[in-house]
């Protein structure tokens, strides 16, 4: 009784966060409802005189009114240019293209697919949870693909098939922000720090791979730990609580002779032409004098170049999936398929123009700057700096993340107010934005308003017909909490031993000599 009424009282309260979460705006409407409020704020406080002095430079920073004819006019000559050199549009948009074609033509889906055939029964649960983390490549082939492959891999080992969408699920939206390569959401983020950082060092910059070192770290950490609670803990209580009634699912056709061969040879192509980049890029990069090194020798021509690399890259091995599989016949294929990449960018599209000018005009206010100089005196003064902060961080954005669900809708508001304010107390941009992937990612599988949240209740329904939001949240829960835990354990290492998170990236900002 008591373990039932601890799962009603978990139900409740994540179903009232999700009838709350359901009356919030679009995030693109909440962004025009900060910038409103934001112009408005500016007035009032430029008419009271705030002010705070730049510790760095003992430049006077004061409020600046967005609403005098000056900055109106500005905003008016400037908008096209505000929305056009928004650092991350174009990178996401670039890589959108190119991983876009290998989606397309069906080659993430059909190597994610392999890869948990290939494994052991043993190694089901791992793997499945492996695939999961690394389908952040293509987020909809994780979420369409994977998951409900894992349901019928478990269903046909005569396991739980909930457990193993509970893996699968785990796995896609609990590790997001972690992959053994670097993804679109890198350079996206990573772009939104840069411009938050450039409030206090202009000439800041925040390299996509910036994160790269603790998000391949999470990898292992997340696959073992979903593993471990997906069978010690998921797969029991299901096996009580919610029992798959016999004959209720029927295994989906297998495919063709024809469409197997036709995959195989299109695998082929693909491995073959990834190994001819990667010896390519290798040429370029590990000889000394190599035309992707510096004149002193390092490698960061190519880590700068690294978007254009990913592009490459996944439009070349798409395209020799694509031929060999027979999918692609011509080039209007190979068009069509871009074409239909960029148009689902749509909404993405709204939303980076509205987080564009967001953070234009908050910088021209210079209420940034202000609430960094004066909230890091706060947190000198109050003694709350460091690790404990981060890891405040870390749990603040973990919470924020059961109600929004968009990664960078909420990283482009709180960016602008913790990467300057961090840096003020010897924080890097790249160690703040560490903080807020973490706390960002391992809360996903609980929450209500993830947009794939229903499609993976009512691929529970297919083997129990009863299982409820409250059910999903109850079996997801587990995992959330000890992914949760494994995470803030590895980030406070890391923190200590003081490691980088990235090529060249760091967690405490260098001392001027």
């Amino acid at each position: 009784m008591a373990v039932l009424e601890r799962e009603e009282k978990v139900g409740g309260i994540l179903g009232a966060i999700e009838r709350v979460g359901n009356r919030l705006p679009d995030p693109a409407t909440l962004f025009l409802i900060a910038i409103i409020i934001l112009i408005l704020l500016s007035a009032i406080l430029s008419a009271m005189g705030v002010s705070a002095v730049h510790p760095g430079t003992g430049q006077e920073l004061a409020a600046t009114n967005l609403l005098t004819g000056a900055n109106i006019s500005r905003f008016l000559i400037e908008l096209p240019r505000i929305f056009a050199d928004f650092p991350p549009l174009a990178i996401v948009l670039l890589c959108v293209m190119g991983v876009g074609v290998a989606e397309k033509t069906g080659l993430i889906a059909v190597s994610l697919g392999s890869l948990v055939r290939a494994m052991p029964k043993s190694l089901l649960t791992l793997t499945v949870v492996f695939a999961g983390v690394q389908s952040s490549l293509a987020t909809d082939a994780g979420y369409v693909v994977l998951i409900p492959l894992a349901g019928l891999l478990f269903h046909s080992s005569g396991r739980h098939p909930i457990a193993g969408i509970a893996a699968g699920f785990a796995g896609v939206s609990g590790g997001f922000s972690s992959n053994l390569l670097v993804t679109s959401l890198d350079p996206l983020l990573s772009g939104i720090s840069q411009a938050a950082a450039r409030l206090i060092d202009p000439g800041y910059e925040v390299l996509a791979t910036s994160n790269y070192y603790l998000m391949f770290a999470l990898v292992p950490l997340f696959t073992i730990i979903g593993a471990l609670v997906t069978d010690k803990l998921i797969e029991p209580r299901l096996m009580r609580t919610s029992p798959v009634q016999a004959g209720k699912m029927e295994p989906e056709a297998d495919p063709t002779p024809e469409q197997r061969a036709n995959e195989r040879r299109g695998l082929r192509f693909a491995g073959l032409t990834l190994l001819g980049i990667a010896a390519l890029f290798g040429a370029a990069v590990v000889p000394e004098g190599a035309m992707l090194r510096d004149a002193n020798g390092t490698v960061e021509p190519f880590l700068r170049g690294i978007v254009a690399i990913i592009f490459i890259s996944f439009l070349s091995i798409g395209l020799a999936y694509g031929i060999g599989a027979r999918v692609i016949r011509s080039d209007r294929d190979v068009v069509r398929m871009m074409s239909q990449s960029m148009s689902e960018m749509g909404g993405y599209i709204v939303l980076a123009f509205c987080c564009a000018v967001f953070i234009a005009l908050f910088a021209w206010s210079n209420l940034g700057a202000i609430l960094a100089v004066n909230g890091a005196a706060f947190l000198q003064a109050a003694g709350f700096t460091g690790l404990p902060l981060l890891l405040a961080i870390i749990t603040v954005s973990a919470f924020i993340n059961v109600l929004i669900g968009s990664a960078s809708a909420k990283w482009a508001i709180l960016g602008p107010v913790m990467v300057p304010m961090l840096m003020l107390l010897g924080v890097t941009p790249e160690a703040t934005q560490a903080a807020y992937r973490i706390g960002d990612s391992f809360t996903n599988p609980i929450t209500p308003l993830l947009p794939y949240f229903p499609l993976i209740l009512i691929m529970c329904k297919r083997y129990v017909p009863d299982f409820g939001i409250g059910s999903l949240i109850a079996t997801m829960l587990p995992l959330a909490v000890w992914m949760g835990m494994g995470a803030l354990l590895l980030f406070s290492g890391w923190y200590l031993l003081d490691l980088p998170l990235g090529p060249g990236s760091v967690i405490h900002m260098p001392v001027a000599p």
